[in-house]
């Protein structure tokens, strides 16, 4: 399925292919400052075209990953993991009404005990995570 997303002041205008419906959670401390809680990502999608990409900025979060954010009004746009050469994007980015589901979560060791998701998912901790990427 192909959808369209744009950052708040419209600069910067996606359109990605999603593979499928699923959605993640990411827990991790870094997602909960960038965002202000946990990110809800697209967990598999494809870039078909940027327009205004002079107005991305990236941000060099950690040695395997990228943050992108518009540089004009700083909407989150992607989360970039080098390795892999793998995007993640917000979900709240997209235009699109579909049917998402969030099937998992990632860092659950690293969620606060302030809030809570009340579906269920596969949970995994931050060293699941690192380890499953390692072996792909």
């Amino acid at each position: 399925m192909e959808t369209n997303g744009k950052c708040l002041c419209g600069a910067v205008e996606l359109v990605v292919e999603i593979a499928n419906t699923e959605i993640a959670a990411c827990h991790c401390s870094m997602c909960r400052k960038w965002s202000g809680g946990p990110m809800l990502a697209i967990d598999s999608a494809e870039i078909k075209t940027i327009s205004g990409e002079s107005h991305i900025s990236r941000f060099d979060s950690s040695e395997w990953a990228q943050r992108g954010f518009c540089s004009q009004c700083g909407t989150h746009l992607f989360y970039f993991l080098k390795p892999a050469n793998h995007y993640h994007f917000p979900i709240g980015l997209f235009d699109t009404q579909a049917d998402f589901n969030m099937t998992h979560q990632i860092f659950i060791d690293e969620k606060p005990g302030y809030y809570s998701f009340s579906n269920e998912t596969q949970n995994m901790t931050g060293a699941e995570v690192f380890a499953h990427f390692q072996e792909q």
